[in-house]
């Protein structure tokens, strides 16, 4: 059976090929609006549902991996940064701070269907102000949900709690036990 990661991010095709060798990657392009306030964990899972749906429904005889990551702070959800200065406000805010980061997965085939999130927390070391705009310079925070990547700089992050690859993009663990429980890997 095919294995299609309906993602085209260069971190969660890293993550993924270390539990499976053969897999294809088709982007989706589902719609990434979300309508009310959803908990993070609520609002993770349906986009990474959406996309894993989009996807297969153009590839019904495959199954579809579809995930989305996003950061919760004080209430809110932390998507992309429109731009360098929305990057460096949203480093400012986290700066210092524990923040939780959820990534919501779905794998789709025409047998079955899972889907669920998962959380791991955050706590940044205090930034300075040249730290964030040479991170924010070297454009790695502008496609990253919270505006930063835990693999991306070590000064980043004091200390985490559960999953690494679960703040990179794709809780390994999770994705590992699910791809078992749908055959596509022993």
């Amino acid at each position: 059976m095919e294995l299609i990661l309906a993602s085209a991010s260069p971190r969660r095709k890293e993550i993924l090929s270390r539990l499976i060798g053969n897999f294809r990657i088709v982007p989706s392009f589902a719609d990434e609006r979300l309508e009310g306030a959803l908990p993070p964990s609520v609002a993770a899972e349906t986009l990474a549902v959406r996309k894993a749906e989009s996807v297969f429904s153009q590839n019904p005889k495959a199954t579809v991996l579809g995930a989305d990551t996003v950061v919760a702070f004080e209430g809110r959800i932390l998507g992309k940064p429109a731009d360098a200065d929305d990057a460096m406000r949203t480093l400012r805010a986290l700066s210092g701070k524990r923040h939780e980061v959820f990534t919501g997965w779905c794998l789709l085939s025409a047998e079955r269907r899972a889907s669920g999130a998962v959380c791991s927390s955050v706590v940044f070391r205090k930034l300075g102000e040249d730290f964030i705009k040479e991170y924010v310079a070297s454009g790695k925070p502008l496609d990253k949900a919270g505006s930063y990547g835990i693999q991306d700089d070590r000064r980043l992050v004091l200390s985490y709690e559960g999953s690494f690859t679960n703040i990179v993009g794709l809780p390994e663990e999770e994705i590992g036990k699910q791809l078992k429980l749908f055959g596509l890997i022993t």
